[in-house]
């Protein structure tokens, strides 16, 4: 009997593109964790779009676990940013998604846990600014930075130099032609296939972004109202931050001209999502998910904290496994990692946040999210 873990991602991420693969990380470490039980088990990416409506990634996402997980054996999805919106619309007995038959969702017995990381749960301030005119020239430009940088560790310097100067005014009139100059500069350092597989990605960033706008809060408060959780299904969750103090003080300690620009964009991103709107607050009603993340953390963080994308408490959904200092990249394992071990990837960052986030807070991380699977298996086997 085969396990079968469905990872998904979110706004920035991808399966595979350039070559590079964006869950390496996770796959490598769910996998032996499961092996190391004596466990069969294969792990999974879907490719859903970055950034159609939840609704359309949703239905990918059923789609594809009807393809792949054949034959038996439990089911764990995980969703990292809007990946986790994704598994909780997908599995929700309250949803129909007319384009999936019946028996294509046979599946959903067999489902023994739901995890998401990262995932703005009651939306993101950033949404709102990604869904302006600029917002979506910068959001494609980020969009190629964070795979550049990823492939190749660092853009070409004076490209990321210009993207940074024009992202620096987005509290006025962001210079879109600088922009769209700085992004074709950037793209050029790949290889011809490289480059024309990362252009066929943006542009599909172009042609639809209807889920940008569904994760402003004001929408997020719809989904909430209706998307149910599934009985029997474990629903858990990862939730970190990055405090901008921290982001600020590591700027003025690293040495290299690109380390000084990624934490530059980071501050941005940063400074946008801590906007908080008393009607729409990025938050489950009362103080009880605020109590819940200072009993983990050992300390009571501000409301508008959060990983550089989504406020941190928006990420809490069902059972809070982990929370600690991480940007939104940090997370799925883009976090400096020094020396690679033998057969492991090599971690990569490039959205430098000063969290310190390390390879021992990873393993912590997916230690507990393994964990909760095991408890979702255990919890799904009891009789009724």
């Amino acid at each position: 009997m085969v396990t079968h873990v469905v990872l998904s991602p979110g706004m920035f991420g991808f399966g595979t593109l350039a070559s590079f693969r964006y869950f390496e990380h996770l796959e490598a470490a769910f996998a032996s964790r499961f092996r190391a039980r004596g466990r069969d088990v294969t792990v999974h990416v879907c490719a859903v779009h970055p950034t159609a409506s939840i609704r359309r990634r949703a239905t990918k996402l059923a789609s594809f676990v009807h393809e792949v997980a054949g034959g038996g054996g439990p089911i764990h999805l995980v969703g990292h940013s809007t990946g986790g919106l994704d598994a909780r619309l997908c599995v929700s007995p309250a949803v129909a998604l007319p384009e999936i038959r019946a028996e294509e969702s046979a599946w959903i017995d067999r489902l023994a846990s739901v995890t998401s990381i990262n995932t703005p749960h009651f939306g993101t301030p950033l949404a709102a600014f990604f869904a302006t005119v600029s917002g979506q020239r910068v959001l494609y430009a980020t969009t190629a930075l964070t795979v550049i940088a990823l492939k190749l560790g660092a853009p070409p310097l004076a490209a990321a130099s210009a993207l940074l100067a024009a992202f620096g005014r987005v509290s006025g009139a962001v210079e879109l032609e600088v922009v769209d100059r700085a992004t074709e500069s950037v793209i050029r350092v790949l290889d011809d296939a490289a480059s024309r597989e990362l252009r066929g990605f943006l542009r599909t960033i172009r042609d639809d972004q209807g889920g940008v706008v569904q994760l402003m809060p004001e929408a997020m408060d719809v989904f909430q109202a209706a998307v149910e959780d599934r009985p029997r299904v474990r629903y858990q969750s990862v939730a970190s931050l990055a405090p901008q103090n921290r982001a600020r003080d590591w700027v003025t300690a690293v040495r290299t001209p690109w380390t000084a620009i990624s934490t530059g964009l980071f501050a941005i991103f940063h400074g946008i999502t801590s906007h908080e709107d008393e009607r729409y607050p990025c938050r489950a009603p009362g103080d009880a998910t605020i109590d819940r993340v200072a009993s983990l953390l050992g300390e009571r963080p501000p409301t508008h904290a959060n990983d550089g994308v989504v406020p941190l408490y928006s990420q809490v959904w069902g059972d809070l496994v982990w929370v600690g200092y991480a940007d939104h990249l940090d997370i799925v394992g883009h976090f400096p990692g020094g020396p690679p071990r033998p057969g492991q990837p090599t971690h990569s960052d490039w959205l430098r946040s000063g969290s310190r986030f390390d390879r021992a807070r990873f393993d912590q991380m997916v230690d507990r999210v393994f964990s909760g699977m095991l408890k979702g298996e255990d919890e799904r086997s009891r009789p009724h």
